[in-house]
């Protein structure tokens, strides 16, 4: 019995070295990237290119605090008003789809209704549309009521969020018991006091990680905001970005503004980390509800 305790074992640890080894690989492939943009935010133009300490290394001249600088004054800190808009489209975007989807999600798992299967059907349906598909027709729609190049143009798509209604929608079915709204429908309690005492904060892990979710997509927006948004003013951190990299694309003649570009980038970064570290907890347990059958 010991041996084949101890086989097992050795069995057990061998099979650990390969995906040890894979791991490893992993977590190279996705800091790399990440470190490469804190060394490069912390050098200017000729740091860049020539360094002494090479692409993966800090160089001797640290410019971290010029690019900064540089950041604030270059055409009139435009960089600032775009990092701007992009909380504003994120914070308002996010908190919209979050709250539409907790609705729709509640509303799919725990009321019956006539065509309940067919609207939840159409809301899997869009699941397998890719956003960037939908972009040309919003923008048709967008022109047609007049809210072309204008920050609704940005928010109001962003409102939507079907991988949201369904999260919510499994998780109030494996989380809210059915017995438990009953038992406050009979203490007397209206359906919107049962909703907001009673099923919300149980909803609270999902309806985190569904912010989190519709924020980080919001942030990350950049052909939408690319296609509907003509004046700079409204421009988001990515597609700001991309138009100084465009500039410095374009070759010799035209000023070069890499530096201010990775610094930017890695400024950019800064507050999506800080969301994650705080709401990592709610994050987790929200994303493997109804993972574990009981």
């Amino acid at each position: 019995m010991k041996q084949n305790i101890d086989k097992g074992q050795k069995i057990n640890k061998g099979h650990q070295i390969p995906a040890k080894i894979f791991m490893v690989i992993c977590i190279l492939y996705f800091i790399l990237p990440v470190w490469w943009l804190i060394v490069a935010a912390t050098k200017n133009n000729a740091g860049l290119f020539m360094g002494t300490g090479g692409p993966m290394w800090f160089d001797k001249h640290f410019a971290l605090w010029d690019n900064i600088k540089e950041l604030t004054t270059y055409q009139d800190g435009i960089y600032w008003r775009w990092l701007f808009n992009s909380l504003l489209y994120a914070l308002v975007g996010g908190v919209g789809a979050t709250a539409l989807s907790v609705m729709a999600g509640y509303g799919f798992a725990k009321f019956r209704f006539r065509g309940r299967k067919v609207y939840f059907n159409i809301v899997l349906g869009a699941l397998m549309i890719p956003t960037t598909a939908l972009v040309i027709p919003t923008f048709i729609i967008m022109t047609k009521i007049g809210m072309n190049d204008t920050i609704w143009a940005v928010i109001l798509p962003s409102l939507l969020s079907p991988f949201g209604t369904y999260l919510m929608r499994v998780y109030c079915q494996s989380s809210l018991p059915d017995e438990m709204m009953e038992a406050a429908r009979v203490d007397g309690a209206g359906e919107l006091r049962t909703f907001f005492q009673v099923s919300l904060p149980i909803m609270t892990p999902a309806i985190t990680t569904v912010f989190l979710l519709s924020v980080v997509n919001c942030w990350n927006n950049y052909f939408l905001p690319q296609v509907v948004l003509a004046n700079t003013k409204l421009f988001p951190i990515t597609v700001g970005l991309t138009q100084w990299q465009a500039k410095s694309n374009a070759g010799a003649g035209v000023e070069q503004v890499w530096n201010l570009i990775t610094c930017g980038a890695f400024i950019s970064v800064i507050p999506l980390v800080l969301a994650f570290l705080f709401l990592q907890r709610y994050w987790v347990g929200g994303i493997t509800a109804g993972a574990v059958k009981q």
